[in-house]
C-alpha cells in the first residue's frame, strides 16, 4: 500500500473483503469490525510515525482451528512502536487528547499483540480469536 493516508481506508477495505469472503458455515471467525478498526490504527501509525521510505504491507493469516486471525502491518522503520501494554488504571486518560490511544485499543481489543523486526523494518501485529457462529452478529 502507499505510504500515505490513503492506505488507511484501503487497508480497511482489504480486511473487510478478506474476512467477508470466509465460508459462513465455517467454525469460529474473527470479528470483522474489530479487525478493520485495529488494522486502521496500525496502518495510521505506520503512515504517521515512519519515514515513508517504502510501502506499507498488510499480511493476514487465518487460523483454521479454533478460528481467528493474525494481522500484521509491515513498515520500513526498524524502531519499535510505543508501548503495547495497558496503562496503569490509576493514570487518567485525557478525553480531549487527539492521539495516543491506538496502541491502547489494540492491546484492549486483541487477544495478543506485539512487534518483531523484519528484513526491511518491522512488523506490528495483533491476533483476534474466532467467534462461534451463534455469537456473531449478522453480516451487514
Amino acid at each position: 500500500m502507499p505510504h500515505t493516508t490513503a492506505a488507511v481506508p484501503l487497508a480497511r477495505a482489504l480486511i473487510r473483503t478478506a474476512l467477508t469472503g470466509l465460508d459462513p458455515t465455517a467454525g469460529a471467525r474473527p470479528d470483522r469490525d474489530t479487525a478493520e478498526l485495529l488494522t486502521a490504527e496500525l496502518v495510521a501509525n505506520a503512515v504517521e510515525h515512519t519515514a515513508g521510505l517504502g510501502p506499507i504491507e498488510l499480511v493476514v493469516e487465518l487460523f483454521s482451528a479454533p478460528g481467528g486471525c493474525q494481522i500484521e502491518v509491515h513498515d520500513s522503520e526498524p524502531a519499535a512502536p510505543g508501548e503495547l501494554v495497558c496503562p496503569d488504571p490509576a493514570t487518567g486518560v485525557d478525553p480531549w487528547q487527539e492521539h495516543g490511544r491506538g496502541l491502547l485499543l489494540i492491546r484492549a481489543l486483541s487477544s495478543d499483540c506485539g512487534h518483531r523486526p523484519t528484513a526491511g523494518g518491522k512488523a506490528v501485529w495483533f491476533t483476534l480469536p474466532g467467534i462461534p457462529a451463534q455469537r456473531r452478529h449478522p453480516e451487514r
